[in-house]
This record gives C-alpha cells, structure tokens and sequence, in this order.
C-alpha cells in the first residue's frame, strides 16, 4: 500500500469535457474510473473510488498483479496525477523482488523497454502480457504511461 504518482496530463481521456456544477463533475469523474476497472475485467471485490487532489482506491483483490493493474488502470488516466492504495490482498504471492514499473518515454516501443530491461528486444510479449488488460496491442502505448514490467526468474 502506497502512493504511486503518475503524469497529470497524460493517459486515457476518460473524462471528456464536462461543464457541470464541481460535484456533478466529481461524481461523474468516479463513474467513469469505476467504468474503466470493470471494462477491463480485473477481479476486484468492494471497489470503492474517491477523487481528491489524487485517487483514492479502495478494495479486495485475489493477487499483487491484480492491485498493480488495477493502480496502473487508474493511473493512466488523464487528470489523475497520483494514486493513494488502500487495496488488500487475499492471496499475495511471495515477494521475491519489488515490482518494477516503467515510465515511456517519446520514442519507446515495447522491444526497445524489453531490450534495456531484459537484454532482449524479442521478450516485448512478457511486458505487453503484464499490462493486459490495460494494452491491448503491443504497438499502443504513449509517453507517460506507466507499464509493469514482470520479474523473469
């Protein structure tokens, strides 16, 4: 659990360019997030989103990938600048190493992140599979997003 900060003015416009009174806007900001997570599919129990200088998520989730997504997923979002964790995990694998997680930058692909991390370009389907269901094409991803990027051993 923790602060995870992402860049304010990138990611999924998922808010489009609502005029409504601050509250409306607030409350249509949260659908939308809530509405993003369950499109995506990752299994998560009492999801509880709040929206304040930063998001704050709230719920229960079976594994440590499915949080990480589900931060990622609200993350890279345009607008939210940082995401406070509050979720639990019922069945949190060994940590064998912390979670590693890449910042794109202009001019990255996967085979070029996969190269640096791995010393192999070809292994971009590792990263692209980490990151489902938030890519869902390899070749689909944008400067300051923030991608996981699996442990091979």
């Amino acid at each position: 659990m923790g602060l995870f900060s992402f860049i304010k003015g990138a990611g999924e416009k998922l808010f489009g360019g609502k005029k409504e009174a601050e509250k409306e806007v607030e409350d249509y900001k949260i659908t939308a997030l809530k509405k993003a997570v369950q499109a995506l599919g990752i299994p998560v129990q009492g999801l509880d989103v709040e929206l304040a200088q930063q998001v704050i998520v709230k719920g229960q989730t079976a594994t440590s990938a499915d949080r990480e997504k589900l931060i990622l997923a609200l993350g890279n979002v345009d607008g939210v600048g940082s995401v406070e964790d509050n979720i639990t995990v019922t069945n949190p694998e060994p940590v064998v190493l912390e979670p590693v997680f890449h910042e794109v930058q202009s001019g990255d692909t996967l085979s070029k992140i996969s190269k640096e991390v791995y010393g192999d370009p070809m292994k971009y389907n590792e990263i692209f599979e980490a990151n489902k269901p938030m890519l869902d094409h390899p070749d689909k991803i944008y400067p300051g997003q923030l991608l996981r990027i699996p442990n091979l051993n």
